[in-house]
């Protein structure tokens, strides 16, 4: 008995009618029979058909187009556009911007001298035109004087030509055995083809001329305009400005400004100041000297060496000497000696005294910025680089932390003293942190 209890216990039951060969427990589940791993051999092909149409659908939902991808191309076509856009833009409006620049620059300029005036009671609408009425009254003397002494130089070689004239044919006939005769060479010039094309090209370039001249007198008027409001409305501009920041900002804005208006007009002050020494001191000599045109040659010396950095003073005083050559010719080298002398006369003594207390920029860095500016900008570069330098070593002077040097990091052998017991010791700030010492 025992024998055939084990045998029946260790036989497989086999499966009733209407049970699941593999999973008796699935029994009273009819659809589980019915999947394509269940199905019988009939149903092998279908299930395989079927199961490659549902991973053919999967491969094509997988490689389908992400939803975020036509919105970045259009946002970049966007960006793309845009880009043009304003760099088309840009171009187009640069001769604007450089104008809106320089207008700026005055007008930061002629800030201290308006708001002096305004501070008095005088209308700051008032006040700005009449700075801007001194400043246009005194660029018209310079170009008074200098059209002046220009004009007489033209007239003095028109008149002196047919001397001239006579003196080199004199010279040619004597050395060359010729028989030349002014009358003869004038008709010659008036008949000859040059001369008539060179007429005819100078009658077309006159409407050139005049183009340009219209077009310099349009940015005239441009500059000094927007110079007029933003030296009027200086206040209502900085405001305006200010109301679109946080309070923290606004006071970084405000002293930036304050910095900007200090050193742009210190700059033009020191310098206008030093070209007036200047233009006193060399009418002096030029008077004692009796060279032509003593008034307008010791303003451009006075304007051209001082608003023309390094190498103003050199190019100022060339044209007083080719002058003075035609009077003398030692009275050449007598001016370039006073050129020389009053030039170290006013790097040591006079300038460091009255640039102390408004702005002082290395020579190197402002003939470095001349030259940038230059290359930037042009004429007009060259003429705010300065002041521009200027505010930037003064805004960065005011935010940047400086920290004093430690003792012996000026020289690399410890300030100058020698490899003794002294250059040993260690400086106090790091004698306080030594172990073992009090």
């Amino acid at each position: 008995m025992g024998c055939v209890a084990a045998t029946e216990e260790t036989t497989p039951r086999r499966p009733e009618q209407g049970e699941h060969p593999d999973h008796p427990e699935h029994e009273d589940r009819p659809e589980h029979e019915d999947s394509p791993e269940h199905a019988g051999p009939a149903a092998g092909p279908a299930a395989d058909t079927a199961a490659a149409t549902t991973a053919a659908t999967a491969a094509v939902a997988g490689a389908r187009m992400p939803r975020w991808l036509p919105r970045a191309v259009i946002l970049v076509l966007a960006l793309v556009a845009c880009f043009q856009l304003g760099s088309w833009a840009f171009h187009q409006l640069i001769g604007l911007l450089v104008n809106i620049l320089i207008a700026f620059f005055l007008a930061l300029a002629v800030e201290p001298a308006v708001s002096r005036m305004a501070a008095r009671g005088m209308r700051r609408g008032l006040a700005t035109f009449l700075v801007f009425l001194g400043v246009f009254v005194a660029a018209a003397g310079f170009v008074a004087l200098l059209g002046s002494m220009l004009a007489g130089q033209i007239v003095d070689m028109v008149e002196g030509f047919p001397r001239t004239l006579d003196s080199v044919i004199r010279s040619v006939n004597t050395t060359f055995h010729t028989d030349l005769s002014r009358l003869e060479i004038q008709d010659s010039l008036l008949h000859s083809d040059w001369l008539q094309k060179y007429v005819r090209n100078s009658a077309s370039g006159v409407l050139d001329v005049s183009a340009t001249v219209l077009g310099g007198l349009f940015k005239l008027l441009t500059v000094g305009l927007f110079s007029f409001y933003f030296a009027a409305d200086g206040p209502r501009l900085r405001r305006a400005l200010c109301s679109v920041l946080p309070p923290a900002k606004q006071s970084e804005v405000l002293r930036a400004w304050e910095i900007a208006v200090a050193k742009t007009g210190g700059y033009l002050y020191s310098r206008g100041l030093m070209a007036l020494i200047s233009g006193v001191a060399h009418y002096v000599v030029f008077a004692v000297l009796q060279v032509p045109y003593a008034p307008a040659l010791a303003v451009w010396v006075g304007l051209v060496s001082q608003f023309v950095p390094t190498i103003g003073t050199y190019l100022a005083g060339a044209l007083p000497m080719l002058i003075a050559f035609t009077v003398e010719p030692w009275y050449a080298l007598y001016v370039l000696g006073f050129v020389v002398v009053y030039q170290q006369f006013e790097n040591y003594v006079l300038q460091p005294k009255l640039t102390a207390k408004t702005v002082d920029i290395h020579p190197a860095v402002a003939f470095g910025s001349v030259i940038a500016g230059t290359a930037l900008l042009g004429a007009v570069g060259a003429l705010i680089a300065i002041p521009a330098v200027a505010t930037l070593q003064a805004f960065l002077g005011a935010y940047v932390k400086r920290y004093e040097l430690t003792e012996g990091a000026d020289t690399p052998d410890g300030g100058g003293r020698g490899a003794g017991a002294d250059s040993a010791t260690p400086p106090a700030s790091l004698r306080r942190r030594l172990p073992g010492r009090r």
